[in-house]
């Protein structure tokens, strides 16, 4: 690989290159020569910008964990408008993408990325799904305020069957995404009983 390219973000530009490999290819291929190789730069350039490659996997997955984040004020936002299941079918498709799905396996076989996760967020659970589970749960509380979920609803029992359902659809296709009425039929199916407005 020349070293003499110039990267303009070559942190930006290494996390892309992870989310193509973890995306394609899956979590096992993964490495540091692969990142670098998908990137078009040197193997150095990533222990320049990281001391570690498991630092720079700690990294990666915090940067895509705050993408997640955009997409949970996305949702936060919706509250009150459209339907219920809709605006949760629509959230999860997205926040399920495939390289959410697939970081959550590189995080559960890791136990030194996990480990680092841990220290720079202290929070329970599978980093990104967590994530996905509190954005979950902040949505319905909303929608519970508003009216439009019961009011004796169990948000909190609620948000974390909706994600593993929502994850189990999404991850056992072989890559494949579900069909959009299959993500909407388990979310009604899952907040069948908690809706005061369909």
């Amino acid at each position: 690989m020349p070293t003499g390219v110039h990267l303009r973000d070559p942190r930006e530009q290494l996390f892309a290159a992870a989310e193509q490999i973890l995306e394609q290819d899956g979590a096992d291929a993964l490495t540091s020569r692969a990142v670098t190789t998908r990137a078009g730069c040197a193997k150095g350039v990533l222990h320049r910008h990281f001391e570690s490659f498991d630092a720079f996997l700690a990294e990666f997955v915090l940067d895509r964990i705050e993408l997640v984040r955009a997409q949970g004020a996305v949702l936060r936002d919706s509250a009150g408008t459209g339907t219920v299941v809709d605006n949760l079918t629509d959230a999860l498709i997205k926040l399920f993408g495939p390289a959410a799905v697939s970081i959550v396996a590189l995080v559960t076989f890791n136990n030194q990325l996990r480990a680092r996760l841990r220290t720079a967020r202290p929070v329970g659970g599978i980093p990104i799904v967590t994530e996905i589970g509190m954005i979950v749960s902040a949505y319905l509380t909303a929608e519970r305020d508003l009216g439009r979920v019961a009011a004796d609803a169990e948000v909190d029992r609620l948000a974390p069957t909706l994600v593993g359902a929502a994850h189990l659809l999404f991850a056992g296709l072989d890559g494949l995404p579900p069909w959009p009425e299959d993500v909407r039929e388990t979310v009604a199916s899952v907040l069948r009983g908690a809706l005061s407005v369909t």
